[in-house]
Order: structure tokens, then sequence, then C-alpha cells
């Protein structure tokens, strides 16, 4: 069974967090709740999130402030902020967000299919994340078990084969997006494209690690 992917909804409005559930439920994730900045950051001391929607008006810690103290963390940094406002003050206060560490930036109300798809891709980069990770993880322990048969050798180097096969085609899909962005120049897209080739590096810098010969394996 696939885990489902976890994802944090933070708003003061209870009504708020339960449209936020009607837009999301379809991406059939859990949906976690937060009434506030100091709620949100407790639920991060223990669970994972795939990303956080965050919103920016909340009385005693706003969403900046809550957002400052989720990169501050190294269990949480990389997380991905969505934030979410009622208000648009221009350009300085769009750019605050991106200072903040959002990778998005949606003001209310929003298109519930846009916020839906903006969501899924974070969703299925962390969906993809781990299936990696799991599965360099149980290559490396085979790797570190002693000297492998001639079978066991073969099957490593056909996963690594499998798992780089995998990585480049997300790396390939987020060539096109950058050379997109180029073109339209889109703030939001840019810090999402950001976000997304710091991951891809980080991925394939852990898959190289693993290639024989690399000597991070300890033999």
């Amino acid at each position: 069974m696939v885990q489902k992917a976890k994802i944090l909804l933070v708003d003061d409005r209870p009504e708020n967090l339960l449209a936020l559930e009607a837009i999301l439920s379809a991406l059939d994730q859990t949906l976690v709740r937060a009434s506030s900045g100091e709620e949100a950051l407790k639920a991060l001391l223990t669970d994972d999130f795939a990303v956080i929607l965050l919103d920016v008006q909340m009385p005693g810690m706003d969403g900046f402030e809550t957002a400052a103290h989720i990169k501050r963390r190294e269990r949480t940094r990389d997380i991905p902020i969505i934030f979410l406002t009622a208000i648009n003050h221009g350009p300085h206060h769009t750019f605050r967000g991106y200072a903040a560490g959002a990778v998005d930036y949606i003001s209310k109300p929003f298109d519930p299919w846009v916020l839906r798809a903006k969501v899924s891709v974070f969703v299925e980069l962390y969906m993809k994340n781990c299936q990696l990770r799991e599965q360099a993880s149980l290559l490396r322990l085979q790797l570190e078990g002693g000297r492998p048969s001639a079978d066991e050798a073969r099957e490593s180097a056909g996963l690594l084969a499998e798992l780089s096969a995998r990585l480049a085609a997300v790396e390939e899909q987020a060539e096109a997006l950058s050379k997109q962005l180029d073109e339209t120049a889109d703030a939001a897209a840019v810090a999402t494209a950001a976000h997304l080739e710091r991951k891809l590096t980080g991925l394939r810098r852990a898959l190289d690690a693993l290639e024989p010969g690399s000597g991070s394996v300890a033999g």
C-alpha cells in the first residue's frame, strides 16, 4: 500500500480550513489542520509534510513569522510553503512572501482548480522523492552487507540504473519547465522551479554516491 502524503493547512478561520479540505479532498491525501502558527509548528515537530498551505493574516504569529520559524529548522526548511492571503498590497507584499521562503503566493478568492493543481505537483514530487530514497536506502544496505554475489551485483546495478533513469525523467521535466520560465518570467513559477532544482540536485548527488567506486559505501 502506498503511504499517503500529508498536507498541512494553516488558517485561524474554521470556514477557510473547511473550504481547503473540500478543494483538496480529491487528491486523496492526508489533510492536517492547524488553526495557528504555533499549532502548525507543533505538528511539524512529529510529522513530515509534502506541502504547507499557510494563511498570511493570523492573530498572534502571522504567516510570515511562522514561515521564518519553519525555514530555520533543519527538519522542515525544505518543505514547500504556499502562502494564501485575502489582501494584496502590491509587489512589495508578494516579494515579502517569497523572501520568507514561499514557493507560491496566492490571493483569495482563488481558483479551486488552480490551487488543487499546484498542490498536486508538490505531492507528486514528495512521493517520488520518498520512493527514490527508499529504493536508494535498500540498495545501500545491500551494498554494505559485504561483497555481493554476481547475481546480487547485477541486481544492484540494475536497480541503480532504474533509479537513475527515473530521476533523469524528472530532471528532463524540470529543465523543460525552466526553459518556459525564461519566456514567462512569472515570479511564483520561478520560485517553484528553483525549489524543484534544489531537490533534484540533492537526489542526484545521493544517487551518484551509491555508484560503485564512489567511496561512500563502507566495504
